[in-house]
């Protein structure tokens, strides 16, 4: 059923008493929101995305990227804690549509459920975003802008982008698979991890000052050597969470 605006003011209104005291009401509703998947919900508690979306300090009214929107999982969540007053951007690449249908079905279904999501469907190198953002988020995909089929320049390209996009102040948050250190980008293709430090390197040289790290979704257990689709550590990978800052 497609959330009318009244209905998403209603959604943020609500409190949830079973949430963390730090996860602002906002968030709480949105995740609360029974039009989430039951699936989507499940995954929760490993995800954590109160306390994820809390450290971005997303709020009512803020414009936002779900950049590389993948299934929806943080679409939907961000649609109700953004609000009626707020706008949900989210992109999913055109690659990836081509990839697989399920990514082309979820640019169209989601966005159609809620009246503040607007899809966004161009190619990586044609990335265009809509100006004066708040809030540009991205969640186990950055090591993406370095798969193979993509040419070299692609993460520059994509990060220039948001940076322009950004309002001064505004935040890029990167959650990502952690590779060992010292390995750079050369895990990405092959077991879709990417080395922090790389990430650090590439989004400041865009122009990002780097505020603050979470460690959150740190899993120390993981050796970091296996494909996070290895039915032994999918799901239970380590992953860093950056959030930098447009000056």
């Amino acid at each position: 059923m497609k959330h009318t605006l009244a209905t998403l003011a209603v959604i943020v209104g609500l409190t949830a008493t079973a949430a963390a005291a730090q996860v602002p009401a906002n968030i709480a509703a949105a995740l609360a929101d029974p039009a989430r998947p039951a699936a989507e919900t499940a995954a929760d508690a490993a995800r954590k995305p109160g306390d994820l979306l809390a450290f971005t300090g997303v709020k009512p009214g803020d414009k936002v990227v779900d950049l590389v929107m993948g299934g929806g999982y943080f679409t939907r969540i961000l649609s109700v804690a953004v609000g009626p007053t707020g706008q949900v951007y989210a992109y999913q690449p055109g690659e990836f549509i081509a990839f697989a249908a399920n990514y082309g079905k979820a640019v169209k279904e989601v966005p159609a459920a809620y009246k503040n999501v607007t899809p966004l469907s161009m190619n990586f190198g044609a990335l265009d975003l809509p100006d004066g953002l708040d809030l540009v988020l991205t969640v186990q995909n950055y090591h993406d802008l370095h798969l193979g089929p993509f040419p070299a320049d692609t993460a520059a390209k994509v990060n220039a982008e948001v940076f322009k996009s950004l309002k001064s102040g505004g935040v890029y948050l990167i959650v990502d698979h952690e590779a060992k250190a010292g390995t750079g980008i050369a895990d990405a293709d092959t077991l879709h991890r990417i080395d922090i430090a790389a990430v650090k390197a590439e989004v400041e040289a865009a122009g990002f000052k780097l505020e603050s790290e979470s460690q959150l979704l740190d899993i120390p257990a993981d050796p970091r050597t296996a494909n996070v689709f290895d039915p032994a550590i999918r799901g239970k990978t380590d992953q860093f969470i950056l959030k930098f800052v447009k000056p």
